[in-house]
């Protein structure tokens, strides 16, 4: 099945100032370029802005933070050099909070938990292997999980990760053998024809590196008639959040 290429629109903006921009990726969108020569999502982004305001001659844009092509949700650009420097040292220092939501046909086992793994990537083939103890060329991984409700044989898990590392979640939650719906790199038996796994990054909190106040980026799901299914789950636990749980 082709990809297909969208241009980023208003509606696909989730948070704008004059110094970072947050957009709702779609499954499917690169953030990057990379070597299959689409369009990559921060190339789109610059041209919104560059319309958006008249920049004929383009706009800066910096790369946060990424997610993976098969992923959707939060992303995160800066428009100054300044913010980008500032966004940078927050993510390295761990001063922001993330929240994912997966979906899974295993329920893990606990059903809540921390997970602390050494991550070795291939990249020539794209994929990450977890281990237990440190290897060579390893990097220390670690996120909070938790099951948050079940539906029709599938279950919704919250995910905090600690670190940022490639195909973190989708590695780790495989190692509990409860690989991400249509993962199949990972584990999972069949992927996806949209070319997407059921991995969303609900929520992106930070305090904002020059207005020095707190910032709280919600991503809406996706409507593909899957995600849909758990809205209301997904909706009692960012009230939870809300509340202070």
């Amino acid at each position: 099945m082709a990809n297909v290429s969208f241009d980023v629109t208003d509606k696909d903006i989730l948070y704008e100032d004059n110094h970072l921009i947050a957009v709702n990726k779609r499954a499917g969108d690169i953030v990057q370029v990379d070597d299959t020569g689409d369009e990559p999502l921060d190339e789109k982004v610059k041209k919104y802005i560059a319309k958006k305001y008249n920049k004929p001659n383009g706009a800066f844009l910096g790369v946060v933070h990424r997610l993976d092509r098969p992923v959707s949700g939060v992303i995160l650009f800066a428009k100054t050099s300044k913010a980008l420097e500032r966004m940078n040292e927050l993510f390295k220092t761990r001063q922001t909070r993330k929240i994912y939501y997966a979906v899974v046909r295993n329920c893990p086992n606990p059903p809540d938990g921390n997970l602390v793994h050494w991550l070795v990537k291939n990249p020539k083939k794209n994929v990450t292997t977890a281990h237990d103890h440190e290897v060579k060329g390893s990097l220390r991984s670690e996120l909070n999980y938790r099951m948050v409700g079940e539906l029709n044989g599938y279950y919704l898990i919250q995910v905090n990760p600690i670190t940022g590392r490639p195909h973190q979640i989708r590695v780790q939650m495989a190692s509990l053998n409860s690989p991400i719906v249509g993962d199949n790199k990972y584990g999972y038996p069949r992927g996806s024809l949209r070319k997407s796994i059921c991995l969303h990054a609900r929520r992106l909190q930070f305090i904002h590196p020059v207005k020095n106040e707190p910032v709280d980026i919600k991503a809406p799901l996706p409507k593909d008639g899957f995600w849909e299914k758990f809205a209301h789950l997904i909706q009692d636990k960012d009230d939870d959040a809300v509340k202070g749980e």
